[in-house]
């Protein structure tokens, strides 16, 4: 059995204004669900920006029980907290070699994702002096533009025997630009770049698919996938029903029941009016917890259309608005039709989770879902539940 109380909970849920519920056990079915849908393909998972917003000591806890052996994260700060966690792991970090830091690379075993000739000499040069090779990842940019050698670059690469020769990687791998849109045009162009990469690398393993490659684009599937947003519980490809089962519950505390009248208004710059008798809840949570400023009861944005559907919590078994502006630690909700009896008990909204889904809240907040994931602030109490949680 693991023990996933591996930090001690930084905010007492009694002195804190929300808290985050995390599903350690809907996070591991969803990585073994994911893994099913590519038999042919290992699969790793993406752990980067602290899991997600999750912390990554228990994620990656989890879903090394789980079965996961390989994991990519962003940075050689990230790698080491991973490889602290999970000594047995490959863990590869995709934003390349930081030239300060190589030997730190070297000393906690991080698997370096070269995507430049200036990287692929670093990490050559460094192995040189001390007589051996160790392996790393090469990176090809396909058309995403980012990071990774231009496919000319790979093919020059590949032909100069010095360079090639100088490194040991033992993986190649792209970033698809488009892959939540099932049938953008870029996808067929980049997975036929990749195909041509792939070739100059032959004996080496080959990696494409992220969360909606898996799901969405069985050409995307090589010889390793590498899951991200869908193993938290969000979704991959537009208007595609997400499979995963919801991984994170966050809930603000109710700090009051206020009434207002007709005609008044409530919040900064009173953008909102009240046309009927009117029950308010305030919950202490708000922008400061990153629940985004744009999730107020009104387009925030200066550009593109509104949201189909206005942000809500989930109180009492129903939906109710949020009104008026988020202001740094408060956000108001209409509870005018929630009964009084039930309205008494009530001590916590939900603002996303098992009955608001993360990304319609996303949605409503004109964002993704990855944004309201990473940006979870620090003053939410954390309670990570599982069923192997020691007593």
């Amino acid at each position: 059995m693991t023990d996933y109380s591996i930090l001690p909970a930084l905010v007492d849920e009694r002195l804190s204004g929300g808290r985050v519920r995390i599903d350690l056990d809907a996070l591991k079915s969803n990585w073994k669900k994911l893994a099913g849908m590519t038999p042919t393909s290992k699969t790793a998972a993406v752990v980067k920006a602290d899991g997600y917003g999750l912390g990554v000591e228990q994620v990656v806890s989890a879903l090394t029980e789980a079965g996961c052996e390989t994991f990519f994260v962003a940075l050689p700060e990230e790698g080491v907290r991973v490889k602290k966690q999970a000594p047995s792991a490959q863990v590869f970090v995709l934003e390349g070699l930081f030239k300060n830091a190589v030997a730190t690379y070297a000393e906690a075993d991080l698997t370096p994702v070269l995507g430049s000739i200036e990287n692929i000499e670093l990490w050559a040069s460094f192995w040189h002096e001390r007589g051996s090779r160790r392996p790393c990842a090469i990176h090809v940019d396909t058309g995403m533009n980012r990071l990774g050698l231009r496919v000319e670059e790979a093919k020059e690469f590949v032909l100069d025997d010095s360079r090639r020769n100088s490194v040991t990687p033992i993986l190649v791998m792209s970033h698809p630009a488009c892959s939540d849109e099932l049938n953008h045009p870029k996808n067929a162009e980049q997975v036929a770049a990749f195909n041509e990469v792939r070739s100059l690398f032959p004996g080496v393993d080959a990696s494409f698919a992220n969360s909606a490659g898996i799901i969405g684009h069985k050409d995307f599937i090589f010889d390793l996938s590498r899951p991200g947003i869908a193993l938290y519980g969000g979704e991959a490809i537009e208007n595609f029903a997400n499979p995963m089962k919801p991984v994170v519950t966050l809930e603000g505390r109710i700090i009051q029941i206020r009434r207002a009248s007709a005609g008044e208004t409530i919040g900064y710059a009173a953008t909102h009016t009240f046309t009927r008798e009117t029950k308010i809840a305030l919950v202490a949570v708000g922008y400061a917890d990153g629940y985004l400023r744009s999730n107020s009861g009104f387009d925030m944005r200066t550009k593109g259309t509104a949201p189909a559907k206005g942000p809500v919590g989930y109180l009492c078994g129903r939906e109710v608005p949020i009104i008026g502006r988020v202001s740094m630690d408060i956000t108001a909700l209409d509870v005018t039709d929630i009964p009084e009896q039930e309205l008494e008990k009530a001590e916590w909204v939900e603002l996303f989770g098992n009955n608001i889904a993360l990304d319609d809240a996303a949605r409503a907040a004109g964002t993704i879902g990855y944004e309201l994931l990473t940006g979870l602030g620090a003053r939410y109490s954390r309670t990570y539940i599982s069923s192997d949680k020691r007593d």
